[in-house]
């Protein structure tokens, strides 16, 4: 696929957009990755958007495990516990996915940026256990379900799910909210990594717009991290916002291929 010089730089201000909000919110950003790719880019095949995105979102992952890990807020084996199911379930929801006609799968998509938007807006509370308290296999069957739930709508929709993983990973293991957050990375890039990989296969995804997309999300990400140090204070009215963004995007999504189906 040919691009023009247009959509190139549309693309890496895209991927800026949704490094910054990763890195002002950190969380979230990544679901405006397929509308932003979809209607301002203009590539209007959903499942190169999808499949694009989900290598994007797992590499950008993976560069952000790093520092995670060495401030020692992965752990690591309740992490490799939910992201070995959730790529099970990866697998089978890309598989899935790529077979749902192009409006539809958009469609649900809005919706699930309906029900993130609502999420975004609850406040987090965090929970008082240390991370060297978890085993990471007090409750294996409610791990192993949550990271097959979990990974299932990662690849079905080529999301990095965060915000899913996050709350999924407290949820099945009692661990403490910063090391949910940097263990979610793990099976974020892992549940991407291996949606895209089958998306490869079926010659799903535009490599350009990956390079493209990493690095406008890479600068965005430091600049949304420097901004977010010095709005600690405001974080909770930023996040407020970002919800109502993406809740209006997904009313928009939701009325054209609405009318798309069932005009």
């Amino acid at each position: 696929m040919v691009m023009s010089s247009t959509q190139v730089i549309l693309a890496i201000i895209s991927g800026g957009i949704v490094g910054f909000a990763l890195g002002l919110l950190g969380g979230g950003g990544s679901i405006l990755a397929v509308p932003l790719l979809f209607y301002v880019v203009g590539i209007h095949d959903p499942h190169i958007v999808i499949g694009t995105t989900a290598l994007a979102v797992s590499v950008n992952a993976y560069l952000n495990l790093i520092p995670h890990a060495k401030a020692k807020h992965v752990a690591w084996k309740p992490a490799i516990a939910f992201a070995l199911p959730g790529m099970i379930g990866a697998l089978i929801g890309s598989e899935i996915g790529k077979h749902v006609p192009d409006k539809e799968i958009l469609f649900l998509f809005a919706i699930l940026m309906v029900v993130i938007a609502v999420l975004m807006l609850r406040p987090r509370k965090e929970s008082l256990k240390k991370s060297t308290e978890i085993t990471g296999f007090a409750h294996p069957i409610r791990i192993i379900g949550t990271g097959f739930a979990v990974g299932f709508l990662s690849g079905f929709f080529g999301i990095g799910g965060g915000f899913l993983i996050v709350p999924g990973l407290v949820f099945s293991t009692g661990m403490s909210l910063i090391t949910a957050i940097g263990s979610s990375l793990f099976s974020v890039g892992t549940f991407g990594l291996t949606t895209s990989i089958n998306y490869a296969l079926s010659g799903l995804i535009n490599w350009w717009i990956v390079i493209e997309y990493v690095g406008g999300g890479l600068l965005g990400g430091v600049i949304g991290t420097i901004i977010s140090s010095r709005l600690s204070k405001q974080k909770r009215a930023l996040n407020i916002i970002f919800a109502v963004i993406i809740f209006c995007v997904a009313v928009y999504m939701l009325i054209i291929n609405f009318q798309a189906l069932w005009g």
